[in-house]
């Protein structure tokens, strides 16, 4: 069952206390733990759920056409997003985890976060129905929607513009290397332009590092 603060925490975010603890609980275990509830299929709804909310959202809130819409919407549902959004309601101290993933940094990582961030909404969704999935969502994102998340060119589509530009090849993405646990993983990756440079970054995700890699390389060379 849950613990009074984490009792505490669900109604925090959700507006209502918690029925199904063992709901809930499952939403919060990571797979480390050895707990064959865990928030894995959790994740899986939630992000569909968090899709469809944003998407949604954004429909209500904007006249902008479809590509804008999808960069807003792609950002918004990032893992990244969902990361700092957990951050900011101290999710890590509620996530389960064994020992060993807790020493590896598992409470602040943004992979780890963002999964139990969306198997958050996903228990939510089961619980108490898609209305209130949604005001949940709309409650935790209000200052992600409000401000400048997913309104700038991403990273990749603007080094890719500048190599076009510049009459350079197209950018090329490497991965270097690869460490730590699944559950921690970090990715660095290099992105190269024939006869610029390149630039190299590490994140928790490949995909993360790859837009890191492209910032980088932009602040060098563009």
């Amino acid at each position: 069952m849950l613990s009074p603060n984490a009792r505490d925490f669900v109604t925090a975010i959700t507006g209502s206390p918690p029925g199904d603890e063992a709901l809930w609980l499952e939403a919060l275990t990571h797979g480390s733990t050895g707990e064959e509830r865990n928030y894995e299929r959790l994740e899986f709804l939630g992000d569909r759920v968090l899709g469809l909310a944003i998407a949604e959202w954004l429909f209500e809130r904007s006249s902008a056409a479809e590509g804008r819409l999808s960069q807003r919407l792609n950002a918004l549902v990032s893992g990244n997003t969902c990361a700092e959004i957990a951050r900011t309601i101290d999710l890590g101290e509620h996530v389960h985890l064994s020992k060993q993933a807790r020493d590896d940094g598992g409470r602040d990582s943004d992979n780890i976060l963002g999964d139990v961030m969306e198997a958050l909404i996903a228990a939510c969704f089961v619980e108490q129905g898609p209305a209130a999935a949604r005001d949940m969502v709309r409650k935790l994102w209000s200052d992600a929607m409000d401000g400048k998340t997913g309104t700038s060119k991403h990273p990749k589509s603007a080094l890719q513009e500048w190599a076009a530009g510049n009459g350079r090849k197209m950018p090329e993405y490497r991965l270097v290397d690869r460490s730590g646990p699944d559950h921690a993983a970090r990715f660095t990756v290099e992105v190269a332009i024939k006869d610029v440079g390149d630039a190299r970054a590490t994140a928790s995700s490949k995909q993360e590092a790859e837009t890191e890699a492209a910032v980088e390389f932009m602040r060098k060379f563009g």
